[in-house]
């Protein structure tokens, strides 16, 4: 999957968030939202929809491809190219950054678990 930049990401956001909706919808969520003009919108949603991200069918805008997709490829981006693809690295790099709650550390906690479950 091709890279989001922040603005098509929030952008497809939108989407994500009100779909299925029309494409006139969108202009005024994008100008509500965005500050977009409808040629920005426009321009915006077809080069989403040429990349496979979104479509527009009949004037009716929906996604092609999940937020939980593109936050995945998105994170390991990050990984990859900030610490090498080094997991713990990136996990250590974040919690040097900022305290996390005990509610946080437990759902962490629970996610290692679950993924270390699936290898087993």
């Amino acid at each position: 999957m091709n890279h989001l930049a922040e603005a098509e990401y929030r952008f497809a956001c939108l989407v994500w968030e009100h779909e299925p909706l029309s494409s006139g919808q969108l202009v005024k969520l994008a100008a509500a939202e965005l500050g977009w003009k409808k040629s920005t919108t426009y321009t915006v949603l077809k080069k989403l929809c040429e990349r496979g991200i979104l479509q527009n069918e009949g004037g009716t805008v929906t996604s092609l491809v999940k937020k939980e997709e593109v936050q995945c490829a998105e994170s390991a981006a990050v990984v990859d190219k900030t610490f090498d693809g080094s997991l713990p690295r990136f996990v250590a790099a974040f919690l040097n950054s900022k305290p996390i709650s005990d509610a946080e550390a437990a759902e962490i906690r629970a996610l290692l678990d679950a993924a270390q479950h699936k290898e087993g």
